[in-house]
């Protein structure tokens, strides 16, 4: 195997990105970027931090994330399964980014920036469901936000090629693997969907 290590190297199997490319990004929402965020129920967080990189799912009913100002965003963060692996990563070393995806759409949204984690008051209220609230919000500053052209969501059929769960493992299946059958994954899934209506918020 040959293995790429420098950027020369790198740079010569790839030609100079195009102007809408570079163009496109920007350091702060603008009404076209800010009417994608509004519409985006569903984005992929990513932190890094001393262990390595951490990429995870976040959703909500409405608007995954609400717009401060053109530069700053709030994500809530809802019940989980408490490793908060994201919101360590935060604490200790800043940078995110995070990837909005709307079924249908086969463009994305990503944001690079910076976040900060807070469990203010007045800040969680404004996220009450069901008379929850969250126990930490997570800020973010924005430094990049740009378009992500459709080839990878088009290459992937990712909206048009229906249902493909069918025959997957389930999470209770895994467990019982890699427990060697100590946790009892049919009881789990059979409980999953009671614990996960009584835990959503």
């Amino acid at each position: 195997m040959n293995w790429i290590t420098t950027l020369d190297d790198l740079h010569s199997h790839y030609s100079a990105p195009g102007e809408a490319a570079t163009v496109k990004v920007t350091p702060h929402l603008t009404p076209a970027y800010r009417a994608w965020i509004d519409r985006s129920r569903f984005c992929i967080l990513t932190t890094v931090g001393p262990e390595g990189t951490d990429a995870s799912p976040r959703g909500d009913e409405g608007p995954v994330v609400t717009v401060l100002d053109q530069q700053t965003l709030a994500l809530p963060d809802w019940h989980g399964n408490n490793r908060i692996d994201s919101l360590r990563n935060i604490v200790r070393d800043g940078r995110v980014s995070l990837l909005f995806l709307i079924p249908g759409a086969n463009n994305a949204l990503r944001i690079n920036g910076g976040a900060r984690l807070t469990g203010d008051d007045s800040l969680r209220s404004r996220f009450v469901r069901d008379g929850k609230t969250p126990r930490t919000v997570i800020v973010i500053r924005i430094a990049e936000v740009y378009s992500q052209c459709a080839r990878a969501l088009i290459r992937s059929a990712l909206w048009t090629s229906g249902d493909q769960s069918h025959g997957l493992p389930s999470v209770g299946d895994m467990l019982r693997e890699i427990t060697e059958c100590r946790i009892d994954g049919q009881a789990y899934d059979a409980d999953w969907p009671t614990r996960a209506a009584t835990t959503m918020w």
